[in-house]
């Protein structure tokens, strides 16, 4: 199998006042592919003053890792109550992916990438455009209702559908498709004319949306930290569709993986050189 992408920025975290920590997309995606141990480029962005710490730490993993640095790094502020509840705040927007950033020459054997935005934003429709040519592309949809404005993170379904033209597979967490369909049926997410729309419910499983099939698949509950989780659960499910499995047979796959990982707390990382 050709190895996978996964490209987007990295992110400072503050989860429950604990000290900053690395965090975004492909940093948690990167330790579930240490996990699978599977091949895979990991392709990042971040500000300035995070670039040697992050680099060190993804670098720790094994994985080959392209990464740009400027201006300022996406930072968030989490806060999980009893019930793993999550509020979030943007503490500071870093710079959207611009021409150059992803190593085009070391994505040519790559056909299947985890674009993995934080904001609405991060990825014009032009960027997902040239990253897609060749490729099939699973976009995180963070980077559809997630605004792109600090304070506290507001979800709404404002969005530009030039973005969905050239994915195949469309991840949604229960809250983001709810921004997008409202009180409507989960199944009017076929609307997006995205091929493949997958739903996570966290503990409650996810649902898988292909053109003719609606399948709900159920999920062992897992304590642990689930920041993350739905970044395992993309790569995974990217992971085993590039292995040749269906859509229901992926997403079985990848809920697997991370209730493991939630299990063992493998999804946790503090920031550290």
């Amino acid at each position: 199998m050709r190895p996978l992408a996964v490209i987007g920025p990295l992110t400072r975290d503050l989860v429950d006042g604990a000290a900053a920590r690395i965090g975004g997309g492909p940093w948690h995606a990167a330790r579930a592919l240490r996990a699978l141990q599977q091949e895979a480029l990991v392709v990042v962005k971040c500000g300035e003053p995070e670039r040697g710490s992050y680099l060190r730490r993804l670098a720790a993993l094994g994985l080959p890792v392209s990464l740009t640095a400027a201006g300022e790094t996406t930072s968030f502020a989490f806060r999980y109550d009893t019930d793993a509840n999550r509020e979030m705040r943007v503490e500071a927007v870093g710079e959207p992916w611009g021409e150059g950033d992803e190593p085009e020459r070391a994505l040519r054997r790559v056909e299947w990438v985890h674009v993995a935005p934080v904001l609405r934003g991060d990825f014009a429709p032009e960027t997902l455009e040239r990253i897609a040519r060749r490729r099939r592309v699973l976009l995180d949809g963070h980077g559809l209702v997630r605004a792109r404005r600090v304070g506290p993170l507001a979800l709404d379904a404002d969005f530009d559908p030039a973005l969905l033209r050239h994915v195949s597979i469309l991840k949604l967490s229960e809250e983001e498709a709810r921004a997008i369909v409202g009180d409507g049926e989960l199944e009017e997410l076929r609307e997006l004319g995205v091929p493949e729309v997958v739903v996570t419910f966290g503990a409650g499983g996810s649902l898988v949306l292909t053109r003719d099939t609606t399948t709900r698949m159920s999920a062992r509950p897992a304590r642990g930290d689930p920041t993350g989780a739905g970044d395992a659960f993309s790569i995974a499910y990217l992971s085993a569709r590039a292995g040749g499995h269906r859509p229901n047979s992926a997403a079985r796959r990848a809920t697997a993986l991370v209730t493991a990982l939630l299990s063992s707390s493998l999804l946790r990382g503090r920031t550290g050189s």
